[in-house]
Formats: structure tokens, sequence, C-alpha cells
């Protein structure tokens, strides 16, 4: 059976667009997912990053959601620390009165942001033992029918059919995916150092739910692609130096490939940008079915998610027609 693509979008603001703009892609590369076949579109939430404008990840969802017709529209994910889950079940449940089947929730437990700003978000309540699984199951207890009988009630939410989705980066989520039954996306488009051993823990220790009888995993991974393998590696440079403005803290708007300035790293930073960068495939359609196949078939992965910086907007579109195309054939 072929695996199912998908897109995470950060809502990345690129150098001359403002925020109306940034939107209004989004909208448009959702369009053309829709088109092409995908199967879902996430929105990441971010805070205090002048390159990320997916903040208020509810709203870019019923957005993105309002101006497409089959596409799943969800969150990939929301940093559920940062809101209370009577919040989250309300919002989530609106979503998914106003677009039927279509919404998902993919949960994660990071920030999102530096801490900080989290400790704002969650007025100074930063909890470092924070318990991920007991919180997942009160938001679980708020979307449940049965939850009719209780004081505190989310209206909407109450017996909404929205799927759930346990995000991570390390090896903690898929204990906890597994737990619980879920299915699991890890971000291997930023973190990917432990994608191997937590696809593997999941495996092991997964215990079936009355949402899956067997685990379900899904990769974010970046994939840059073009017609020809020198145009694909141009068009990463603006990807390499977003990675490089996260690794020395210097957010900026997305810049065009003229103006990276990769050359100027130190090895240190090379080093750390190519662990950052691993699970990052660029190249024309040809190597990416090469690449992308070996990488399907060694991690035994049921969902790609597409994730990758291109500046150019019409080259953007065409690198996922190129990747959803690849996809397919897998």
């Amino acid at each position: 059976m072929a695996i199912k693509y998908s897109v995470l979008d950060l809502a990345t603001i690129i150098k001359g667009d403002n925020l109306s703009q940034t939107f209004d892609k989004s909208v448009r590369v959702a369009q053309k997912m829709e088109e092409l076949g995908f199967t879902r579109y996430w929105f990441s939430e971010h805070h205090n990053m002048p390159n990320v404008a997916s903040a208020a990840t509810s709203l870019l969802i019923g957005h993105v959601a309002s101006q497409t017709k089959t596409l799943r529209i969800g969150s990939g994910g929301i940093m559920l620390p940062n809101h209370s889950t009577l919040s989250v079940a309300e919002q989530f449940g609106t979503l998914e009165a106003l677009y039927p089947n279509r919404i998902d929730l993919g949960l994660g437990r990071a920030p999102g942001t530096d801490m900080l700003t989290a400790s704002i978000l969650r007025r100074g309540q930063l909890d470092n033992n924070y318990n991920f699984e007991f919180h997942i199951q009160e938001l679980r207890q708020y979307l449940s029918v049965e939850n009719r009988y209780s004081k505190v009630r989310a209206i909407p939410g109450e017996g909404a059919d929205v799927p759930l989705y346990i995000l991570g980066s390390s090896t903690d989520s898929a204990f906890l995916a597994a737990k619980l039954g879920l299915p699991y996306a890890f971000a291997a488009h930023f973190a990917p150092s432990q994608m191997e051993v937590a696809f593997e823990i999941y495996e092991e220790h997964f215990q079936p739910s009355d949402v899956l009888n067997k685990p379900y995993k899904m990769a974010c991974i970046n994939i840059i692609a073009a017609d020809t393998v020198e145009e694909a590696h141009y068009l990463s440079t603006s990807h390499f130096q977003a990675f490089v403005n996260i690794l020395t803290d210097q957010r900026q708007p997305l810049l065009p490939p003229e103006e990276t300035q990769l050359g100027d790293m130190s090895n240190e930073l090379a080093v750390h940008l190519y662990r950052m960068a691993a699970k990052t495939f660029v190249g024309d359609k040809d190597l990416l079915e090469k690449k992308l196949s070996d990488f399907v078939k060694l991690n035994k992965v049921d969902e790609i998610i597409v994730s990758g910086h291109i500046y150019d907007f019409d080259a953007k579109l065409h690198s996922y027609e190129i990747a959803a195309e690849v996809l397919k054939a897998l």
C-alpha cells in the first residue's frame, strides 16, 4: 500500500513579505497540495520568532480550511503546556463543527519558543515535570461524549471527532504514543538524531487502542526538489541559512539564495548544521526517488510529512509537485 504524504507549514515569513502575504501564500500552497493529492496540511506552533507566523495556530487552521475542500488541516502541533486543555478542546471542537472530518490535532510538549516567552504564555507557571500524559487524557475527556455528565464541559468540543497525534523530537514521546496507542509523528526535519531509536521504541512498546490496532509512524523531513540537482542545491541555500540562523540565534525572514552566507561558517557550526539537516533531501526527481525510497524502506514509515524552506514561491510549488510525484510512486 502506498504511503501517505502531507505538509508541515510554519507560515515562514520570507524577506520582503508582510504577514498578509505570508498567510495568502499558505492558502495558495494548501490549495495546490489538495490538487496534488496530499493528505493533510499542518501548521506548527511557534512564538517570538520574526521568521515564523504560525503563533495563532488554530486561527490559521480555520482560515486555510475555509479555503480548501477535502484536505485535512491540523496542528503539527499544538504545544499543550502553553494552553489549558479546556481551551484546546473548545477551539478544535469549533473547527471540527465548521469543517467536519477534516481537522487533526497534533500535540507536543515543547514550548515552541524560548523559556522567557514560554513563561509569559504560561503566566509564570513553568513546570519542568509537566505531566504530558495526564493533560492528554484530560483533553480526551473534554472531547468525549461521556463528559456531558461533568460540571465542566467543552461546548463546542464535547463529542467532537478530532483525531489526536503525538508529536516528538526525542524518545520520551515515543513511549507515550505507544502507551496510548496513538499515531506518532517524529520531527526529523530539525531534530533527526533520535528518530530511528524513537521509532523502534514506539513499535516495540505499542499497545493497541480504540484508535489504532498497530503502530502508525509519520516522519517529518525536509525535501527541496527541482528539475536539476544543481538548481535544487541552489534553492536549498535559503533553507540551510535558516538553520544556521537558528543555531546562531539570529532569527530573520527567509533570505533569497543570493543573500545567504553559508561559506562563512566555522567548522564547528558546519558540524551542527550537518547533524540538524541529516534528514534533508535535496535533488531532482531521479535522485529523490532513490533517496526517499531508501528512507521509507529503512524506517518503514506510513506517512511522510514534507517540510522545507524555499524562497521563490513558484519554485516552492514545483518542489512539492516533484515530491508528490516521487512519494506517490513509493
